[in-house]
C-alpha cells in the first residue's frame, strides 16, 4: 500500500480557456479513500487519469440506499462514459443494469464476486448468475489478471469484450540492498478476512514454535469482525501471543517502513483476482511465501518465492521453515524478488495502458 496523492470527490475545474473534454463517470461502492488493494487500484486509476488530463467524476454510491443511488446514477447525462467499479456489483448490480440502457458503462472487475472465500456453495451460485446476467449488459468488463479474465469469459462474455490491464507498483525510492543474514521478521499485509488465510498463518506458525522469529500482521481488524476474532482465539490458545502482532489498518507511509523493515512476507489467500501486495514486497525485494490460487502465480514470480497449496498449514509450515532456516534459500528468492519488482510497471505506465483499454471497450457497439 503506497502513498497516495488526497482525493477529491469532484473532478477538477476546467479554465475557461481550456477545450472541453468528455466527463468520465467513475463509480466505487462507498468511500474511495479505503486500504483495500481494490480501492487503492480505483484511487490511482482516478488520479492517473486526470494527471493526464481526462475530467473524472468519481459517484460514491451507498449500500441499502437503492432509491438514492439511482436517483444520483439518473442525474449523469445520457452517452457519458462510465466505469463501475465491480464490488459495486453485489448489492447495486439492478441499479447499474438500469442505467445500463442510456450510458456505456465498462465494469472494473477485481475479482469475480462469486469466488469471495466462505460463501456457501447455493449463494456463490446465485452470486455467479447474478454477475453474468450484468456482465453481459455492459459495453466491457477490465480485469487485473489473465485468471480473472478467464473467470469472466466464463459467464458467456465475449473474449473481444475483455481487457486485462495488471496494476502499477511504487517503486522505492532508495536503492534496496541485498538482503543478507536469517529471516526472523515475517510481514503480512492484508485485512482480516476469510480469503486471506490468517487462521492457516497462526496454525502454520504454531508448528515452526522451535524457530525464532516475529509475525507483524497488517490490516483492519474491523472489515470483518468474526474473522478479527477468531484468529485472536488462535493465537491465544497457541501461545503465541507475543510472537504475533496483529497491527491493525497502517497509513501507507506505515506500511512502506513495515516492508522495509522485514526479512520476508507471507499471505496464504485462498484466491486473489490479482494481489497488490504481494506485487508491492517485490518492489522492495521481499523473498515471498503465497499460495498457487486464484492469479497469485500469474503475479508472483516463481524466482520470488515458495507457492504451497491454499488451505494446508502443513505445507505452509515446511515452506516457512525453509525460510528461517536456510538463509540461503531466501537470498537467492531475495534476488529474484528485486529481479522482478524492478520488472513491474509503475502508475503512469499502467494508467496509460488502462485508458487505452477503457477507450477500446467503450469503441465497441452496445451488446445486442
Amino acid at each position: 500500500m503506497t502513498k497516495l496523492p488526497a482525493f477529491a470527490s469532484r473532478a477538477p475545474a476546467v479554465a475557461d480557456e481550456a477545450p472541453l473534454r468528455r466527463e468520465l463517470v467513475f463509480v466505487v461502492p462507498g468511500r474511495l479513500d479505503q486500504l483495500t488493494g481494490g480501492y487503492l487500484f480505483d484511487r490511482h486509476i482516478v488520479e492517473g487519469l486526470r494527471a493526464r488530463g481526462r475530467v473524472v467524476r468519481v459517484i460514491e454510491l451507498t449500500g441499502g440506499r437503492p432509491k438514492a443511488n439511482a436517483a444520483v446514477l439518473a442525474g449523469v447525462a445520457d452517452g457519458t462514459e462510465t466505469v463501475v467499479d465491480g464490488l459495486a456489483l453485489a448489492n447495486l448490480g439492478e441499479v447499474v443494469a438500469a442505467q445500463a440502457r442510456r450510458l456505456p458503462v465498462v465494469a472494473f472487475v477485481h475479482g469475480p464476486l462469486a469466488q469471495e472465500s466462505g460463501l456457501p456453495p447455493a449463494e456463490a451460485k446465485r452470486a455467479a448468475q447474478r454477475e453474468a446476467a450484468l456482465l453481459s449488459r455492459l459495453r466491457g468488463v477490465l480485469c487485473p489478471s489473465r485468471k480473472t479474465a478467464a473467470a469472466v469469459e466464463s459467464y458467456g462474455v465475449s473474449p473481444d469484450r475483455i481487457a486485462i490491464v495488471p496494476p502499477g507498483t511504487v517503486k522505492p525510492n532508495r536503492y534496496l540492498r541485498p538482503r543478507l543474514g536469517p529471516v526472523r521478521a515475517l510481514l503480512c499485509v492484508a485485512n482480516l478476512l476469510p480469503r486471506k488465510g490468517h487462521g492457516v498463518l497462526v496454525e502454520a506458525l504454531a508448528q515452526i514454535r522451535d524457530l525464532e522469529w516475529h509475525l507483524l500482521c497488517v490490516g483492519s481488524l474491523e472489515r470483518d469482525p468474526p474473522t478479527a476474532r477468531s484468529v485472536r482465539r488462535m493465537i491465544s490458545a497457541a501461545g503465541l501471543e507475543q510472537r504475533i502482532t496483529l497491527a491493525g489498518e497502517w497509513p501507507p507511509q506505515s506500511v512502506a517502513h513495515a516492508y522495509r523493515k522485514a526479512d520476508a512476507f507471507v499471505l496464504p489467500s485462498f484466491h486473489e483476482g490479482y494481489g497488490m501486495v504481494f506485487a508491492e514486497a517485490m518492489a522492495y525485494g521481499l523473498p515471498l511465501i503465497a499460495t498457487a490460487a486464484g492469479a497469485i502465480p500469474e503475479t508472483v514470480s516463481l524466482e520470488a518465492a515458495l507457492l504451497v497449496p491454499p488451505g494446508d498449514s502443513a505445507a505452509l509450515a515446511r515452506a516457512l521453515r525453509r525460510m528461517i532456516a536456510e538463509p540461503a534459500l531466501a537470498a537467492r528468492l531475495a534476488a529474484g524478488s528485486r529481479a522482478a519488482g524492478a520488472r513491474l510497471p509503475e502508475w503512469p505506465k499502467a494508467t496509460e495502458e488502462w485508458e487505452r483499454a477503457f477507450d477500446r471497450l467503450m469503441a465497441l457497439n452496445p451488446p445486442s
